[in-house]
């Protein structure tokens, strides 16, 4: 059964609406120079009788399709071509349309028999016929062969056609130089198909994940898309965005999320914040965003006019703290040429204004097109795939950290495997940095392009020779011993990811509250997140380098405080906090996590003053409370001393609040030294939580 589509031209408009055809349209228009319609001679297959009017009007129809020149249109024409090859197969113009046909399908590798056959049988069958005979090796990864064949198309051009096609022809043998020097060298990873949870018959593309990869977003052409509309472009269902999660190592079946995200229209993924909870999506060619609130996803809201503009934003990361939106434009001012990779900034945590776009410069944007930028959780390595740099094929993934000058380091290309020599975009990383997810087309897949998980490995251990002599017993001369170095590590990811439920104390019921993170070094709020007022689950990624506050609020509630000060050197690390928040009432103890001393001294430290603020704001909330400020300490040194020290920081502790206006008759202080221990005092870790000031809930009569 042949497929059918609508035969008329789309408009650029429809191509825009769907992500896949606007980003990778160009590319599929530059496998040609012209991709000529050839007529197919009628006598040729005269001299076959059997079958010939039915060969015939295959062509008919299939040259129909052909000038159509969209995938659905090749696809098709593929369909009827391959009808009339059964009758002859050794007509140089039907080959030439059946190899142009499968180089705009899945299965570019059958192209190069059919160009070959047709040049073969006649070498001046079309005027691109080198040039595609040369990008079907190419993307073969028949890279010298391929480099011939350009150059041979180069060169049977005339003057001004040379002219014209000189740089794209010296571009692709550059990318073919490339692609044999990556091929020579593979990258040690391991990549994964995702298995039919995640994948089906139908196309998958975009994956977008949170930091610790336990739930996954992508984009799919099924036939439950909302509105059950098929694309005239390409015959395939309209796009619509998939949810799946991760329970343990197994992912769960993938559902379509339904309604507000997905309309009946195309609807794409982008981007994912770290925690899960913002959702960033493609629909006509702008950028949308919705929210999870509860186990309900918000209306998608278009992104400010900084971001969103006149032309087309295909791709969009926040960094950590949400101060930050890295996207993709083809805004034609301050840029370098095609698609450019941008980003905004926001004026604070607790602002919604953004700065003007600022382009990241040519160290990362060339003259060719960006795509797909993904910023990590650690905030200073970016991921984006581009056509130019050193790429061995269309866009390849290329890596980038930002330097302490403010500056990107040059662009690493991510090698083969990870790079083909097709298009390669919308790569993401979970916050460990060890797996990579991305969409392709292999030999595994269950249809079209589907989702991979890329597990990293690092450098293969090198052969080094020692320098210790070892004599073997029967011969009497020295020899080297082969040894192995340590492997060579994938990169180190220098981040903490916290993550967690808040519950009530009493009744373990899941809490909606706010978390704040401040960089006490510079009293400044990093950032402000919420936990899912469902299930109380919250997730956020902290870079190495910071003392951290990290505050929990709820106005039913009392604040919940913890430190994390984070060295710059400190590696990749998972921390599962579960929180429970209690109520104002009378026997409710709160740990001051944020308040420091200098040592051995009752001084209290200027990072100190974002909790005590805190303190301050709850008796001014509760003017009926009285509480007791405790100071402990740890079971080292002078038992004395500790009492004194103890007390000493208790009282600076309630002086604040009172210099601050707080009734002294409502604020008492104690030192109880190293008598009330909440931890082994056995253990560097048990002595720092013993070392510690309280606030106790004496009474609370305005509860």
């Amino acid at each position: 059964m042949l497929k059918i589509v609508i035969k008329k031209r789309i408009p650029t408009l429809i191509m825009k609406k769907y992500l896949f055809i606007a980003i990778l349209v160009i590319s599929v228009t530059q496998y040609s120079v012209a991709q000529q319609n050839i007529a197919i001679s009628k006598k040729e297959f005269k001299t076959v009788n059997e079958g010939f009017a039915k060969a015939y009007r295959a062509i008919t129809e299939a040259d129909d399709y052909f000038a159509d020149k969209t995938k659905g249109s090749y696809l098709t024409a593929l369909e009827y071509y391959l009808i009339a090859n059964k009758y002859n197969a050794e007509n140089a113009e039907l080959n030439y349309k059946i190899g142009a046909c499968y180089l705009h399908s899945i299965s570019k590798e059958k192209a190069v028999l059919f160009f070959e056959k047709a040049y073969t049988l006649k070498k001046n069958v079309a005027p691109d016929i080198l040039y595609l005979l040369a990008r079907s090796l190419h993307l073969n990864y028949k890279f010298t062969e391929a480099a011939t064949n350009y150059e041979k198309h180069l060169q049977s051009l005339d003057p001004m056609e040379y002219k014209l096609q000189q740089k794209d022809i010296e571009k692709k043998i550059a990318e073919c130089n490339n692609g044999i020097k990556m091929v020579a060298k593979p990258k040690r990873i391991f990549i994964d198909n995702m298995g039919p949870s995640i994948n089906s018959n139908y196309a998958e593309h975009t994956p977008v994940i949170n930091a610790d990869a336990s739930v996954i977003y992508f984009t799919s052409r099924r036939e439950n898309t909302t509105g059950g509309m098929i694309d005239p472009y390409d015959s395939d269902f309209y796009e619509d965005i998939y949810v799946s999660t991760r329970e343990g190592k197994k992912w769960m079946p993938a559902k379509n999320m339904g309604k507000p995200v997905n309309t009946k229209d195309h609807d794409a993924t982008v981007g994912l914040s770290n925690s899960g909870n913002n959702l960033f999506i493609y629909q006509n060619g702008d950028l949308f965003e919705s929210a999870l609130i509860g186990n309900v996803w918000s209306d998608p809201a278009p992104f400010p006019k900084v971001i969103n503009s006149s032309y087309m934003e295909s791709s969009a990361s926040p960094s950590y703290n949400f101060r930050e939106i890295y996207f993709v434009s083809s805004r034609t001012d301050n840029s370098y040429g095609g698609k450019d990779i941008f980003k905004t900034t926001r004026s604070s945590a607790e602002s919604n204004r953004w700065s003007d776009a600022i382009n990241l410069g040519n160290t990362i944007n060339t003259n060719y097109d960006e795509e797909g930028a993904f910023i990590h959780p650690d905030g200073k390595t970016l991921y984006f795939s581009s056509k130019g740099h050193n790429s061995m094929g269309g866009y390849d993934i290329f890596t980038t950290t930002l330097q302490q000058n403010g500056t990107w380091s040059t662009p690493e290309n991510l090698g083969y495997p990870v790079n083909t020599p097709d298009d390669d975009v919308f790569f993401v990383v979970e916050a460990s940095g060890k797996y990579g997810f991305y969409s392709s087309v292999r030999s595994d897949g269950y249809g079209e392009t589907d989702i991979y998980r890329i597990t990293f490995l690092g450098e293969e251990k090198p052969v080094v020779l020692s320098t210790e002599d070892n004599l073997i017993a029967s011969i009497a001369q020295p020899v080297k011993e082969i040894v192995l170095e340590e492997q060579i590590g994938i990169k180190t990811i220098r981040l903490t990811i916290v993550k967690g439920k808040i519950s009530d104390y009493i009744t373990k019921k899941a809490v909606g509250a706010k978390i704040r993170i401040t960089d006490l070094e510079k009293n400044e709020v990093v950032f402000e997140s919420e936990s899912n007022s469902e299930t109380g689950t919250y997730l956020l990624a902290l870079p190495s380098g910071k003392n951290y506050s990290f505050t929990v609020t709820n106005e039913n509630y009392l604040f919940f405080s913890e430190n994390f000060n984070i060295p710059p050197a400190a590696g990749y690390l998972e921390r599962e906090l579960q929180i429970s928040l209690l109520s104002a009432t009378p026997g409710a103890v709160i740990v001051l996590k944020n308040i420091f001393f200098e040592v051995a001294k009752d001084a209290i430290n200027e990072e100190s003053y974002p909790e005590l603020d805190r303190l301050h704001d709850i008796l001014l909330k509760y003017p009926g409370m009285k509480i007791e400020i405790s100071g402990h300490t740890d079971k080292t040194g002078d038992a004395a001393f500790n009492l004194q020290l103890s007390e000493a920081r208790a009282k600076k502790v309630a002086e604040y609040m009172i210099g601050k206006g707080i009734p002294a008759a409502r604020v008492i202080f104690a030192g109880y030294g190293s008598g009330k221990p909440i931890a082994d005092n056995n253990t560097e870790t048990g002595r720092q939580a013993n070392r510690r000031v309280e606030f106790k809930v004496i009474e609370n009569i305005n509860r």
